[in-house]
């Protein structure tokens, strides 16, 4: 079946959202509207509209005018298993001590290492993007500087790839995973139980800490936010409150030229950083909390 998309640029995200609601009111009705950052440091925001049929050209005209919007840019989608893509395309990523691999390559994962089973999905984390694999190379120091955690959460989960990486090195510690996406929630407890760690880290749906199981089980030892700069600066005070003295935080999800704007915010507010890694376009950040 042929799909639509239609993608229109506007200056902020207040906008950005107000387009997309007056969007799920066009006949045909989109099947999905959803708003993001353009992350080159411009400040704009796509909205984008996916149709089973030909848009309403005229509609989104008006609405790109009335919104102060670029003209929409309409385009055909074909047909295709872009999970069976990915899973074809995607190779095995180690990142120290960790291997991160797909179904379709289980009879390759070697044996001096600790393995993670991830498949294609439609939740974000594979270990191929810069952010993950740098979230993972900043946890095998921390493992090789002999650190060891009682409890931690991995903020924004996705496919939990970064919990599971700390629950198979620390299974006696108390693990948690969060994400406001209930999609991604139930990805991660899929992804367990592929990796045969049903019950080893306890799932939630939450923006943040928002949730009475992180907030009782707080503080925590280490903290991932694998996620984007403004809500890891939303994030901030909360990743303070709920961060043990001297634990430590993973952060990414950060352009280059966004990290120093992180480090400056969490120095602000008690920690310190320990170190900082650029992979490609992207950064990662591991800050210590001071005691």
């Amino acid at each position: 079946m042929t799909t639509f998309s239609a993608i229109a640029v506007i200056d902020s995200l207040e906008a950005a959202e107000r387009l997309a609601s007056s969007c799920e009111a066009l006949v045909p009705e989109p099947v999905g509207v959803g708003t993001y950052e353009i992350e080159d440091g411009s400040g704009l925001y796509e909205v984008a509209t996916y149709f089973t049929e030909s848009p309403d050209r005229a509609g989104l005209a008006l609405l790109s005018n009335m919104h102060g919007a670029r003209e929409f840019v309409i385009s055909e989608i074909p047909e295709t298993d872009w999970v069976a893509k990915v899973r074809r395309e995607l190779s095995p990523v180690r990142a120290g001590r960790f291997f991160v691999y797909g179904s379709h390559d289980a009879e390759n994962v070697p044996e001096d290492v600790v393995p993670l089973l991830i498949d294609a999905s439609m939740a974000f984390g594979t270990g191929h993007h810069g952010t993950t694999l740098g979230c993972l190379k900043a946890l095998d120091r921390l493992i090789e500087a002999g650190f060891h955690p009682r409890k931690t959460a991995d903020i924004g989960c996705g496919t939990a790839v970064l919990a599971m990486a700390a629950a198979k090195i620390w299974p006696d510690a108390t693990h948690f995973a969060s994400d406001i996406d209930p999609v991604a929630v139930e990805v991660a407890e899929a992804n367990l139980e592929a990796n045969g760690m049903g019950g080893a880290i306890s799932c939630v749906e939450a923006a943040g800490f928002d949730t009475e199981p992180l907030r009782q089980a707080a503080p925590f030892d280490l903290v991932f936010a694998n996620i984007l700069k403004p809500p890891l600066l939303m994030l901030a005070p909360d990743m303070a409150r709920y961060t043990a003295a001297g634990g430590f935080v993973i952060l990414s999800g950060l352009l280059n030229d966004q990290a120093e704007e992180i480090i400056t915010c969490y120095t602000h507010l008690g920690f310190m950083l320990v170190q900082s890694e650029e992979i490609g376009e992207w950064s990662n950040l591991t800050l210590r909390r001071k005691s």
